[in-house]
Formats: structure tokens, C-alpha cells, sequence
């Protein structure tokens, strides 16, 4: 059936391969009798060799397990291999009468006693000895026998039928006629050749069917096979599918027509019968899949690896014992996690697994056990995939609610979920939990270098955790040692005693139905004196086994390493030292493993193994070369235990099982050059270089000149499906390209594809896209590439806030890198041409990047880190900027690691939010402060707590909380004062030194420790100023302030090295205090809402208000620094100095940071985003400032040293949102920082400012004529100034109509023929027309009052002078100018923020502050559609407009995103995330512009497919967004129909109903 098979190979197989692929599957076809001579086919092994792959197939398989080309050749029935003692007298019984046949068969097998029971043994042929006549005499000769003794009850059927079947027979018995699954996985394919018997005689035709060995036709045979056809059709007539072949002397060829017809055929059903099988396997699956299904599949796995791990358990009684009396000590206490550890081999997986079996009976109560394998699974190879498990699981076990979508999406939302849920279970008191993680060492993400960020290094009450590692080497358990400090937490696992030693060979033995002779047991423990090592134990016993009673076995060697390379020997010498240094050096290289299916085409691409196959024999098939499948199941084999199997990426993947053994395969087979080519040719497969029929040279030995032959090796693209993604490719390819020293491919191929990273994060996420990078980075010296790594790790709060999908990536990294595609072409400018290409066929509507409008890579922003839970309340810095501690509103204390940007330890105990938080003693202690009236001492190097200090009277709600701690390092006391005491507590015991109880009548509003002269001193709300001895609590003093009177005190800061507090009042005093009494600094317009110092003491800064007063210090305390204070446009909530007193960084409450120039008199220089919160907290490390919010989770780290550095693309810097742009982007305009009677001209091109406006009054609103050149420039003075913008011309300037009422807002209309100028209750409309050298403006035409209380705050003009205006209670108003007519619209719930009217002034658009946009037929005076949108945390519309065909709706909104709404059916199209508030949208042709609080200008093209696909939904990403529309034209045709009027809800049911686009879209 050789052209059967070529025709399969070449075309079938790749066919139901690829369907495989986009459905998930791995496809391999086990073929072992091809590629191999007829002597290796009818090896003795073989038939037992398919049969065992036929059970695996059927076993693994979900489609197509057995196929069988069934022709005219019944084939060769085997000798067996072994002959059970009993059956052996059977046949010798029938043998004994004719002594030659007897003798003939005794010199062919030989007994064995060493088989429980004896057994005969066939003796395989040498490979020089002959195996015709007389192997087929012994057949002859054994099935006679056979027959007597079955024919008088000797035998059973079954056992008669191993001399008279062929294997042929046996694969269909076992794989269709004995199947349990019936025809459902099998197909038999019968060929019959017409006319055959005619020409059955003839020389070609005996080729085809079973022959003597005389050469004449075996008719035995040829009755066996019509036997066994019809067997065939009676029991299975589904799998059966016959076919026809006319008769030709050259049997099947190709090239006859009616045979190539056949083949063709064959193939198309082959893979129409495949496909069906795996179809209908796959529905099946899908019924019956539960919604954690893999959950369930985790645990099952590693219970299945424990029950294979304790089968033959012996000894470790004492271990066992020990354990359980350590579980019953620890249950009701907190206590360290165990540690148990031991060189490899030791046998500490059993051990875990063994008491993972006796848990349940130690504790004397219900207990929850959980084990995991490390490394044995997908789901346990990564820190992060097996918390996740262990979450589930534990979630599940307790009936408690399962982690929620947002704390999965971030690696360390999971960490802390899993330490809450640790202390939940604990809390539960009944139930206790036991975790159990064996191989700790086998986690991919742990690094000796690193910390363990996820492990409890203290274990609450009820809570137990037991860890495995390897000792010796240096790794994992040196990594525990330095957080895990109490050596009774680590328990050595030592070898057995020898007398253990052997019981365990003994068991084994036992287990195997194997024994040995007293010489060979006597030669065992020889070998092994003493030896309690199970590893080498277990390579002893795998070497015994195979000793046969009649074997004189060599002397053992005593070390495991020996004994590992003895194994390497024996393998070499059986299957070729080529051939086992190939497949184990392919294992070891892999990153996770191979599948065997990727191992044997692996082994097809190398030319060197293929020449060593086909050294003696040339392969079948001319068009295509593989390595033959047999000789890799025989090696398999005999490999035996040292493989171990691992369920990954849905495939089922080998991997070497002993770490001594993979150690000994580095030094025997991959040493020098020989790993980096092993990695080459791995790289060379998964990249798919010798697929889809591209063809490789080579030259074999009986050949002689190269062949150019198709190596049929599985194609490897990104994506198998849409939805399908090549897993395996994405792990390994960028491993071995970097191992193989093929750097430039690595770069340009993975680092720098834009496919590749987009598949990679949509697959794996973000973070090991990112994991990918640092894997390269140390070896690959790219500036780019370090371009494109920052530019995905600023791109990650957007994914995570938004999920991972293309747009958002392809957007994301080409608004970041645009800027450098120009200097760096080679991998950044090929990654954006990359992005653009995409974005030019993207099926679904698309807002396409024109140019870099994201903060690009080397700014100022650091990082964007989520990790908690709930707001940030409290943050400081460690020593060298290395660790961050963090605490939040739940009570949580995260110890972030700023170098690795990952959380380190996650400290529980407070059970209120965290008010304080300081690190000291050179970054090894921390303290923390809590609303629940604890201070709590933690080891930052453990993570573990020292001692918890309450400081309450007593556990009640009216209790006051703390509200300043000082920490006095010097003489190692704390103090912590609420208001109406003060404690002071010792650092190292946590004794109480003394206590000051206060007033309650007139409590303490702050208080200092002022060290330099040991003294405390309080204020209180009366200006009472109080002295007391920091070392005692003797009060050595009070009187009542001089300063200041009938002020109550705000805040403080105390000034150590004069002495000195600084307080900031209710009423804007600033008072300095001292022991001697105290003086009035300065006096604020507004309340002191905060004082900060710099680290030398030299400056102050206080906030009020809107604006910072620095101070600078002199001999009598502070001065003014600066004429002007540092001007906010919101209220100032906090501040801190720069490194060097020449910076100061100040946060608001609109979110924004700013920094600013203490050298050049208070310039600003950067605004930076905050995280869409306001600024609560900013916390400086050297050049870092982190800031944070009580309303956000995520928080920012900056590096204020960039921030001086020119960047690539320099931002404007406005912060009011009075943004105008012209000159089709090129120039902005915004009112001056500092000074807003100036409007400052910015040149985007240049990066700088190009000249300034003097308006002489504070600018309100800004508008640009573009098409007349001219800005209009509204002033709080109610003028108008009229610039233009290619001259400096004379100033127009337009009047106000009432002196002094400020313009509220401006509108041009689109001919830019009429201006509308809104006041708070008038509206100007005046003409522009043209004019020389300028146009004119005249007017006003028209002026008209709204005659209402609410004022008008935005406004929209048309050319015919018509006026919509919006109020600030959310009023919407048409008003024609011509007729004094005015037609109020629909309302909006809140204050209206823009109006804007469509280029054709058929229609209008609305947004206010409660999201909600209105679509308006100015013509029916009537709302067209109403678009409600509500995003995570942040709702209302800044602004919006409309395309230049008035096809669609551009808005930004509150929430730092862009969206693009239907004008024509009220469908949401785009949603876009741009990190910033964007101040106004302008319509381009294709697309848009929009100035952000960023300071860059966003240019993008609107791109919408002519058909839109139902299946898009822009908000599938968007947590917790809701998107509502309705349309008066679906409300008023449900009217029409008989639907109720008045019922708003089931209008709105209907219409949701008629239109799916419209239906609320809600992601939780």
C-alpha cells in the first residue's frame, strides 16, 4: 500500500492537519511501518509496538484513532515475543512426538525465571543470521502445536489466536471489531483490484498478495483475509469504504489515470471521514463542558500524578509522623510555611504526595487539601496560572465567590485576592485548608535571584502551606532561605536506610512481576552498599528488570551519575548514539517540551539523523522524506520513566523526568556548538522555514547526489483560526531564536513584529509579552527594541483597563512609537508600517493613529501599576528607589519591588484603612498606621510582621484614630498622637514608654516631635500650645498662641534642626512655633490645606486653595521665595521638592501633576496624567515621584530626571482646555501658565513656543477661524479680540454689550460666515465677511436675552442665524434670530457641555455631564436619536462634533476616551482609550484632530467598512460600560403599532428588541 500512503502523506494528512490547527488540535499520524525495511516491519517487536500506539491513539485521540488500508496481503503472523510457562507446556505436550520440531523451537526461546510466572523468552536473530526459512518453519511448527492444544482444551481461543493471527488482524480486532467506540473513531479502507484472480499467478501480481516462502500463493492466508472482511462488514459496515481499482501490471501508479482517480478519491474521503469524527467528537465535548471544566481537569491531573507517586511508597514513617504532629501544633496558631528539601532523586515528591493522601485523618476535622505538582501541568508551570487555580479551587471548596474578571486581568490583584483569601479561610474556624506545592524549582517564573512575591512567609490560624525544593545547587531554596528566616521550617528529606533501600527494589520488583536469582540480588546489593538514594534505587531497579535468569549482569555503578550515563550507554548501544543524543538533546533544548508529533518532524529536519536512518536502505517515496515513526516508539520505549508527560497548550508534551539525568544529556550531547545548532533546528520548525511544501536538500548515502524532498513538517503561521492561536510557536520560537545566536531574526521576526506581538498579547496577555522581552534583553543590545518594551509597558493600564485586543495594541504602540519611526526605520518605523498596513484592511470600524499623540517612550512616566484592590491612602519610598510601600483603604500593606515592578509581599493584619506608612533602618523595617487603631512593624525582607501595637483604650467606634506618627530611629521609639492623646511606644519590644491623655474639651489639632530638642509639642483647636519631654511625656510648658486668634489649625510640619513648627490655619495663617513662642509667617487668601519642607529644610511649601507659596528659610524662620504663587486651575491637595530643592511637583484635584522650576522663579515645566482621579498622594525616592489617589487603585511612578531631558516630541503645556488649533494642526493656541492674559502660539513641528498674544484680560474661550485665518479670543472683561493669524495686523476688537459681563463661550459657524458670542443671559450674532487684507466682522446683526435665571454655557450658530444654546440646568434651545422665535428642545439632566451644529445644518448635537448625547433634526426641532454612555469611573461629555458628511458623531469624553457614533442609525461604531481628556474634537476630512491634557494633538482617520459586521462590538473590551440608544423613530412606530404610550419601559423594551446594535452592552 505504498502509493495509498505517499498519496496521504502528501495531500490528506496536510489537509486534515490544518483543520486540526483551527480547531485547537494537535494532529499526528503513527504510520510505523513506514519509512522501515520488511525486516524491521516483521521484527518480533513490532506487532506488540503498533498495538500499544493503537491503545494510546485510542486513548488520546477525539477524532480519528484507527485508520487500516486494508488490499490483498493478510501479512505475516508473528512469533511471540513471550510464552507463559503454562502455555509452554501446553505446546510442548504437542510437540514432544516430533523431536525435530521440538529442538527447532526450544533453540528459539529460552526461560526465563525472573518472570513472575517463569516465562520462555524468544531470542532475537543477530543481525547477520538469516530469517526466512527457518523463522517461517518455527511459525509453521508453533501453529500446529497451537492447534492440537487448543483443539483439546489446552488453550484458550484467545491464546490460540497468537499463533494464528497477523498483526494486521490484531490492529483491526483491537481497533474496530473489539473497539468500545464502535466505528466512531475507525475507518477501514479496502481496496480491491479487479480482475486479480485472473492474473494471480503472474510475477506482478504475487507482489500483491501473501505468498510462500517457495513463492508460491499462500491460499492459508488469502482464506484468513476473506475471513476477516467479512467479519468487517458484518460487525462495522460504517467504518468500511471500499474501492475499485482496475487491474495494471504496475499495480497502483500514479500516473494511470484511473488509479490516480482512486487515490484522489481515497484522500478526499479520508479527509472528509477525519473531519467528520473530529466535528462530531468536538459537539460532543461542547455539551457536556461545564463552566470550570479545566478547574476540574487541573485537579484530576495531579491527583492522577500523586496516585502514580505513592504506588510503591516505603519508608519515611518517622516524615510522616512528624508531619502530623506539625500540622496539630501549628492548626490554631499562626506559623511559617514548611519547606521541605533535599538533593534530586530523594524522593521528595512522594513524600508531599504521601501526605497529601494522609491529611485527612490527622487533623481530627474536616480539612481541605490541595496539592500541586509544579511543572507537571500548564496551569502549575507559572506563578501566575497556578494562583489562579488555587484560588478557584479554594473559592469553591469554602462556597465562597469566585475571583471577579478585574482581579484576574492583573498578575498582582491575584497575589493580594490570594493572601485575603488565606485569611478568610482562617477566619471561617472550622474547616482548615492544607496546600501542598511540590518542585518549587519547577515554577517558570521563579529566579534565584528573585523574591517569591505571592508566598505567605506567616501562615494564619487554620492555614497551612508545605513547599518542596531541591537543595545543592543554588536556587530556589537559597531564594526561601532569605525570607523565610526560622530553620524549623526546613525539614532535609535524607536517604533510606539500606535495608528501606531494598523494600523498595523489593516493591518494585514486585510490582513489575519480576524477581531476581540469589547471584544477581547478591550482585545488586553489591552494587549498592548501603544505598538509600530512591533515585538511584529506581535506575537500579530499571536496569534488574531487564536481567532475564539466564543474564550475567556487569557490576552496577554506585553513583547516580554513573548510572545515569550507564542508561545513556545502553540506549546508544540498542538504538545509535546519533540517533539518542538527537532526541534527548531536542527534549532538553525545548523550553516546555516536545509533543511527540513535534519531535518526529523535528527529527525530519535533520539531515544528519535522516542520513543515519537511510544509511542501509533509501526511503519510500520519492517526492517526500520523514524520519520513520518506529524507530522514535522504540526508543520511547526503552526511555520508559525517564520521560514524563505534560498537558500544555492543549497538546500533550515530553519532557525529560529526572533533573540528573537532563543535567548528564547538557554535558553528553550539548556541549560546545552542538546546543547552539539543537536550537537552530528547533527554531528552523517553529518557525515554520521547511513547511507548507517548501522543500530541503539532501544527499543520502545510497543516493549520492541531493535530493530536494518535501519534509511534510506541520505548518506553523500565528494564527491557526481567527480565534485559534499557535501557542507552541509563540513560547518557542523566540527561546531558541535567541539560544541558536540568531539575533537579527529574533529582532526582526518577533521583537519587532508587529503580527507577532499582537498575537502574543492577545493569547498570553500582556505580561508575558513583556516576559518575553526581558527573556531577550540581556542578550539583545537594541535601543530599539528597548523602544518597543517600554512602549508595551506604558501601553498596559490601557489593556488592563480595557482587555487585550488588536485595535487597542496596534492603537496603543503606534500613537506611542510613531514618533520614532523616522530615526529608528529598521524595527520601530517597520513596526508602524506594520500597524498601518492593518489598520488598512481592519474588517470592522476603526479609528486609525496618523501620528504619535500617546506619551512616548524615555518620558517622565515610569510605570502605571494596579495592584490593589481599593484606593491608595499612604505611600513611602525605601533606600535607592528600590522598593515602594503601599497601603490602601481595605487595610492591605503591598511591598512593591520599582526594579522588577512586581508586588514582593502583600501584608495583612489591619482591618482599616492605612492612614501611615514609613520605611526604615536602611529599607529593612516599615511601620504602618491604620483607622483600626493599630501600628504594625514589618520585615521588608521577610514580609513578615514583627509585633502589632494597639493604641486604642478600647475596641470602639468612638475611639479617635491616629492622625501622625513620628518615628524617632535615633533613640528606636515611635509616637503616634490622635486628639486627645499621645503614646509613645519602644521600636524594638513595643513597650509603652508613657502616655499624655489630652483634652476633650478643646482636643489637639496636630503635633510634632522635635528631636533636636527631645521635645513634643501639640496645638490645639483653641491655639493652646503645649511642651512636653519626647523622652518622658513631662509636660515642660503651655501657652496660648500670639500670632493668630480664633483660627483652628489645619495642618503642621515640624523643623527639626532649629526646632521649629510650622502650622497653616483655617482662615490662611501660617504661624511658626517654637519653644519660645511664636510668630505669623504669612497670611493666605484661603485656608492652609497643606505644608511640606524640602529634605534639607531650606524650603516650604503651602497649599491653599488653587495655588503653592514657596518659602525659603532664613535666621528667622521663612520668607517669601517667590513674587508669584504656583497657580492651579483646581483645588492643590498635595506637594513634594525634587531631589535637588529645584523642583517642586504639585498634585490636584483635576487629576493633573504638575512640576515645576524652582530655579527659573516657578516656571512650569511638564503636566503630567494622573490616573483620572484626583491627586491625593505624592510620595519622592531620589528622581521618582510615585502618585497616587484615595479613588483609585493604580498609581504612577515618574522619573523627574526625564522630565528635564529633551524628549523626542516636546508637549504644550495647558491645563485650562481652552484649546484652539489652525493651520490643519500645525499651531495651538491656550491662554499662558501664569499669566492668562497672554495666549501663547505653539509650534507642534518645533516643539516651542513661536510667539505670544497680549489680550490684556483673562482669556475665557478661544475659537479659530481657519478658512479666514483669524482667532477670536473671548475675555473675562466681555471683549472680543480678533487676531489674525498669517500677519500682525491691527487687533479687531468686538464690545461687549453690558460693560464687564465675561464671555462665557464662542461658536463660529461651519461657512465661518457668523459668530455667536454667548454672555450669561445674551447672545451676540455678528456677520464676517470677506475683506482686504482681512476679513470684515460686523455687527452685531442680532442680539437676544434668554430671559431665564440659568446661564448659558455652550453655544452653537448657523448660517441662517439660527442659534442653539445650551444652559448649566441642561436646557437646550433653538432660537431664530430672524423670526424672534425660540423653541426649546428636550432637556438634558445636567449642566450642557457643548453644542455643535453638522456641516449641512440639517442637524445639532448635545452632550452634558451625565454622558447622555443627543442627535437633533433642527428642522423637525426634535430629538433623532439619544445616546446614553456610562464608562468604569469617570461619566460626562467634554465635547464633540461632527464628520465633514455628517455621517457620523465624534465625542470625547470624561473618561480620557474618543467615540464615534452613527449619525444615521444611532450605532455605536469605535471606542478609543487615549489616556487623556481630550478639550475639543475638529473635523478633518477622513477623520479628526483633538488637542488633549496631554499636550499632544491627536490626528486620526476614521475608517468604516461599507458593510459593518453584526459580530463587532466596540465595547467587548470595556469594563463596566453601558451603552444605551433611542430612537424616536422606532419609539413612535411601536406607538403606531398598539404599544402602550406613556410606557417608557416597554418603549424602550421594544425598541431595544428592533434594533440589537442598541441593547445595553454591560461587562462586569
Amino acid at each position: 500500500m505504498d502509493a495509498e500512503r505517499d498519496a496521504l502523506q502528501s495531500t490528506a494528512y496536510p489537509e486534515v492537519q490544518t483543520f486540526c490547527q483551527k480547531h485547537g488540535l494537535a494532529f499526528e499520524v503513527v504510520d510505523l511501518r513506514w519509512g522501515i525495511r520488511n525486516t524491521e516491519a516483521t521484527d518480533h517487536m513490532t506487532p506488540d509496538l503498533c498495538l500499544e500506539e493503537l491503545d494510546r491513539c485510542q486513548k488520546t485521540s477525539i477524532g480519528p484513532a484507527f485508520v487500516a488500508l486494508v488490499g490483498d496481503q493478510y501479512g505475516p503472523c508473528p512469533v511471540p515475543a513471550l510464552i507463559e510457562e503454562k502455555e509452554w507446556e501446553a505446546l510442548k505436550s504437542q510437540l514432544t512426538a516430533r523431536p525435530r520440531d521440538l529442538e527447532l523451537v526450544a533453540r528459539h526461546f529460552r526461560r526465563d525465571d525472573n518472570a513472575v510466572p517463569p516465562a520462555y523468552i524468544l531470542q532475537v536473530l543477530g543481525a547477520r543470521e538469516a530469517r526466512g526459512p527457518e523463522e517461517a518453519s518455527l511459525t509453521s511448527v508453533l501453529r500446529l502445536g497451537a492447534q492440537e492444544a487448543w483443539r483439546l482444551g489446552l488453550l484458550t481461543q484467545e491464546q490460540w489466536h497468537r499463533y494464528h493471527r497477523s498483526v494486521l488482524e490484531w490492529e483491526i480486532d483491537q481497533g474496530v471489531l473489539s473497539s468500545a467506540d464502535g466505528d466512531r473513531g475507525a475507518t477501514v479502507f479496502l481496496r480491491q483490484i479487479q480482475d486479480l484472480n485472473r492474473h494471480i499467478l503472474e510475477d506482478c501480481a504475487l507482489k500483491m498478495v501473501d505468498r510462500l516462502p517457495d513463492g508460491c500463493l499462500d491460499a492459508d492466508a488469502q482464506n484468513l483475509l476473506s475471513s476477516l472482511k467479512g467479519r468487517i462488514a458484518d460487525a462495522r459496515p460504517g467504518v468500511l469504504k471500499s474501492h475499485h481499482v482496475p487491474w495494471s501490471r504496475d499495480l497502483v501508479n500514479p500516473k494511470n489515470k484511473a488509479h490516480a482517480r482512486y487515490l484522489k478519491e481515497l484522500s478526499e474521503q479520508f479527509v472528509a471521514r477525519a473531519n467528520h469524527q473530529i466535528l462530531e467528537h468536538l459537539r460532543e465535548l461542547e455539551a457536556a463542558r461545564q463552566e470550570l471544566t479545566w478547574l476540574y481537569q487541573e485537579i484530576r491531573h495531579h491527583l492522577w500524578q500523586s496516585a502514580e507517586a505513592t504506588r510503591n511508597f516505603c519508608g519515611r514513617q518517622e516524615l510522616l509522623a512528624q508531619f502530623g504532629q506539625w500540622l496539630r501544633l501549628n492548626d490554631s496558631n499562626p506559623h511559617t510555611p514548611l519547606v521541605v528539601y533535599g538533593p534530586p532523586g530523594i524522593g521528595k515528591t512522594a513524600l508531599m504526595c504521601k501526605m497529601a493522601e494522609q491529611v485527612p485523618g490527622l487533623l481530627g476535622h474536616k480539612t481541605v487539601t490541595i496539592l500541586r505538582l509544579l511543572g507537571t501541568s500548564q496551569r502549575s508551570s507559572d506563578d501566575r496560572s497556578l494562583l489562579k487555580t488555587i484560588c478557584f479551587q479554594v473559592c469553591l471548596a469554602y462556597g465562597l465567590p469566585l475571583p471577579p474578571a478585574q482581579v484576574l486581568d492583573v498578575h498582582n490583584r491575584v497575589v493580594q485576592f490570594f493572601h485575603a483569601l488565606l485569611h478568610t479561610v482562617s477566619c471561617r474556624n472550622f474547616e482548615s485548608l492544607v496546600l501542598l506545592l511540590d518542585s518549587m524549582d519547577d515554577l517558570d517564573s521563579v529566579h534565584p535571584t528573585q523574591r517569591i512575591p505571592w508566598l505567605p512567609l506567616k501562615c494564619p490560624p487554620r492555614v497551612h502551606l508545605i513547599l518542596s525544593a531541591c537543595s545543592g545547587e543554588r536556587g530556589i531554596l537559597d531564594t526561601l532561605r532569605q525570607t523565610l528566616k526560622d530553620p524549623e521550617a526546613y525539614w532535609e528529606v535524607k536517604p533510606l536506610s539500606g535495608n528501606q533501600g531494598q523494600e523498595m527494589i523489593q516493591v518494585l520488583l514486585v510490582a513489575a512481576r519480576r524477581t531476581l536469582s540469589p547471584v544477581q540480588r547478591d550482585l545488586l546489593w553489591a552494587s549498592l552498599p548501603e544505598c538509600g538514594h530512591p533515585g538511584r534505587l529506581r535506575l537500579a531497579f530499571e536496569e534488574a528488570r531487564k536481567w532475564a535468569s539466564f543474564t550475567v549482569p556487569a557490576p552496577l555503578v554506585t553513583t547516580a551519575e554513573e548510572a545515569t550515563h550507564q542508561v545513556c550507554v545502553r540506549l546508544e548501544q540498542t538504538h545509535g548514539q546519533l540517533l539518542v543524543a538527537r532526541v534527548l538533546g531536542y527534549l532538553v533544548s525545548s523550553r516546555h517540551g516536545l509533543s511527540e508529533a513535534e519531535l518526529k518532524d523535528v527529527l525530519s529536519l535533520d539531515d544528519e539523523v535522516l542520513q543515519a536512518v537511510y544509511q542501509d536502505w533509501t526511503p519510500p517515496s520519492k517526492e517526500l522524506l520523514r524520519f520513520p515513526p518506529l524507530l522514535w516508539v522504540r526508543l520511547r520505549r526503552d526511555l520508559g520513566n525517564c520521560l514524563t508527560r505534560r498537558p500544555v497548550d492543549g497538546a500533550t508534551l515530553l519532557a525529560i523526568s529526572h533533573r540528573q539525568l537532563a543535567k548528564v544529556i547538557r554535558e553528553r550531547y550539548l556541549s560546545g556548538p552542538e546546543r547552539a545548532k539543537r536550537h537552530s533546528v528547533l527554531a528552523d520548525f517553529f518557525s515554520g522555514a521547511w513547511s507548507q511544501g517548501t522543500k530541503k536538500l539532501i544527499t543520502l548515502p545510497l543516493v549520492g547526489k541531493p535530493l530536494n524532498l518535501d519534509r511534510k513538517v506541520a505548518p506553523q503561521p500565528l494564527w491557526f483560526s481567527d480565534t485559534v492561536a499557535n501557542l507552541r510557536k509563540l513560547k518557542e520560537l523566540p527561546y531558541h531564536l535567541l539560544h541558536s545566536g540568531r539575533l537579527e531574526e529574533l529582532k526582526q521576526e518577533v521583537l519587532g513584529n508587529m503580527s507577532w506581538i499582537s498575537c502574543r498579547g492577545m493569547s498570553g496577555g500582556i505580561e508575558c509579552l513583556l516576559d518575553d522581552f526581558d527573556m531577550c534583553a540581556p542578550h539583545v543590545d537594541s535601543p530599539e527594541v528597548s523602544l518597543i518594551r517600554e512602549a508595551l509597558q506604558l501601553c498596559r493600564p490601557a489593556v488592563e483597563l480595557r482587555g487585550m485586543d488588536k485595535s487597542i495594541l496596534y492603537t496603543e504602540l503606534l500613537a506611542r512609537l510613531h514618533f520614532f519611526a523616522t530615526s529608528h526605520p529598521a524595527l520601530v518605523g517597520q513596526l508602524c508600517q506594520q500597524a498601518q498596513s492593518w489598520f488598512r484592511v481592519c474588517p470592522h470600524p476603526v479609528l486609525v493613529p496618523l501620528i504619535g499623540f500617546l506619551q512616548p517612550p524615555g518620558g517622565p512616566l515610569r510605570a502605571t501599576l494596579t495592584g490593589c484592590h481599593k484606593g491608595i491612602t499612604a505611600m513611602a519610598w525605601g533606600p535607592e528607589e528600590k522598593l515602594l510601600v503601599v497601603g490602601t483603604q481595605d487595610g492591605i500593606v503591598a511591598v512593591w519591588d520599582m526594579e522588577e515592578q512586581q508586588v514582593v509581599h502583600v501584608l495583612t493584619g489591619h482591618t482599616g484603612e492605612v492612614r501611615y506608612v514609613n520605611v526604615f533602618a536602611e529599607g529593612t523595617l516599615a511601620l504602618s498606621a491604620s483607622k483600626d487603631h493599630t501600628l504594625r512593624l514589618w520585615d521588608l525582607l521577610t514580609g513578615q510582621e514583627k509585633f502589632t501595637i494597639w493604641d486604642g483604650g478600647s475596641k470602639t467606634a468612638t475611639e479617635p484614630q491616629i492622625w501622625s506618627v513620628h518615628v524617632d530611629e535615633t533613640k528606636k521609639v515611635v509616637y503616634s498622637a490622635h486628639s486627645s492623646k499621645i503614646s509613645a511606644w519602644r521600636l524594638e519590644t513595643a513597650e509603652l514608654v508613657f502616655r499624655i491623655l489630652g483634652d476633650a474639651a478643646d482636643p489637639w489639632m496636630c503635633a510634632g516631635v522635635v528631636a533636636s530638642q527631645a521635645r513634643l509639642l501639640t496645638v490645639s483647636e483653641g491655639g493652646v500650645v503645649s511642651l512636653w519631654c519626647s523622652a518622658t511625656g513631662k509636660l515642660e510648658g503651655k501657652k496660648a498662641l500670639s500670632s493668630v486668634q480664633g483660627e483652628t489649625p489645619t495642618c503642621a510640619v515640624s523643623v527639626q534642626k532649629p526646632g521649629k513648627m510650622i502650622i497653616g490655619f483655617s482662615d490662611g495663617s501660617v504661624s511658626l512655633v517654637f519653644s519660645e513662642g511664636d510668630r505669623l509667617l504669612e497670611k493666605l487668601p484661603d485656608a492652609v490645606g497643606f505644608l511640606v519642607v524640602s529634605e534639607d529644610e531650606s524650603l516650604l511649601a503651602a497649599g491653599f486653595g488653587r495655588s503653592v507659596r514657596i518659602f525659603l528659610a532664613d535666621s528667622q524662620g521663612f520668607h517669601r521665595f517667590m513674587a508669584t504663587d504656583l497657580e492651579h486651575d483646581d483645588a492643590v491637595e498635595t506637594a513634594v521638592f525634587g531631589p535637588e530643592n529645584n523642583l517642586i511637583v504639585t498634585g490636584s484635584r483635576d487629576a493633573l501633576i504638575q512640576v515645576w522650576n524652582l530655579s527659573e522663579q516657578g516656571t512650569l515645566m511638564d503636566i503630567l496624567e494622573g490616573v483620572g482621579a484626583p491627586v491625593t498622594l505624592l510620595a519622592r525616592g531620589g528622581v521618582l515621584v510615585a502618585s497616587a489617589s484615595q479613588q483609585s487603585s493604580s498609581f504612577k511612578v515618574w522619573d523627574l530626571a526625564s522630565a528635564q531631558k529633551p524628549r523626542v516630541s516636546t508637549p504644550f503645556l495647558d491645563r485650562t482646555g481652552l484649546t484652539a488649533v489652525s493651520h490643519n494642526g500645525s499651531f495651538v493656541y491656550f491662554p499662558r501658565i501664569g499669566d492668562k492674559n497672554k495666549v501663547t502660539i505653539w509650534d507642534l513641528a518645533e516643539g516651542e513656543e513661536q510667539d505670544a498674544l497680549d489680550t490684556s484680560n483673562e482669556v475665557r474661550c478661544l475659537e479659530v477661524a481657519e478658512q479666514a485665518k483669524l482667532l477670536f479670543t473671548g475675555l473675562v472683561s466681555g471683549i472680543v479680540l480678533v487676531f489674525p493669524l498669517n500677519s500682525r495686523q491691527d487687533v479687531i476688537c468686538i464690545p461687549p454689550p453690558e460693560a464687564r459681563k465675561a464671555i462665557n463661550c464662542m461658536s463660529l459657524s461651519k461657512n465661518e460666515d457668523r459668530l455667536a458670542i454667548a454672555y450669561d443671559n445674551i447672545v451676540l450674532v455678528l456677520d464676517i465677511s470677506p475683506g482686504d487684507p482681512c476679513p470684515v466682522i460686523g455687527g452685531p446683526t442680532y442680539t437676544f436675552y434668554t430671559q431665564l435665571p440659568e446661564t448659558i454655557c455652550s453655544v452653537a450658530v448657523l448660517s441662517d442665524y439660527r442659534v442653539v444654546y445650551g444652559m448649566t440646568n441642561g436646557d437646550v434651545f433653538l432660537y431664530e434670530c430672524a423670526n424672534s422665535k425660540v423653541f426649546p428642545l428636550e432637556a438634558h439632566r445636567s449642566r450642557v457641555t457643548c453644542v455643535e451644529v453638522g456641516h449641512t445644518e440639517q442637524l445639532a448635537v448635545s452632550g452634558s455631564e451625565e454622558s447622555l448625547l443627543c442627535l437633533w433634526d433642527l428642522q423637525a426641532c426634535k430629538w433623532k436619536f439619544e445616546m446614553s454612555y456610562t464608562s468604569s469611573y469617570c461619566r460626562g461629555v467634554q465635547c464633540a462634533c461632527f464628520s465633514k458628511d455628517d455621517k457620523y458623531v465624534y465625542a470625547g469624553l470624561k473618561d480620557r476616551s474618543v467615540i464615534v457614533w452613527s449619525a444615521l442609525d444611532g450605532t455605536l461604531l469605535a471606542v478609543q482609550f487615549v489616556h487623556a481628556v481630550v478639550n475639543r474634537i475638529i473635523p478633518t476630512a477622513n477623520g479628526f484632530l483633538a488637542p488633549t491634557r496631554h499636550g499632544y494633538v491627536i490626528r486620526e482617520r476614521f475608517q468604516c467598512p461599507s458593510s459593518r459586521s453584526s459580530q463587532q462590538d466596540p465595547l467587548k473590551n470595556f469594563k463596566k460600560a453601558v451603552w444605551m440608544v433611542k430612537s424616536r423613530q422606532r419609539e413612535e412606530l411601536a406607538a403606531a403599532m398598539g404599544a402602550p404610550q406613556d410606557g417608557s419601559e416597554s418603549t424602550q423594551e421594544n425598541e431595544s428588541k428592533s434594533n440589537k446594535r442598541s441593547q445595553v452592552c454591560l461587562l462586569v
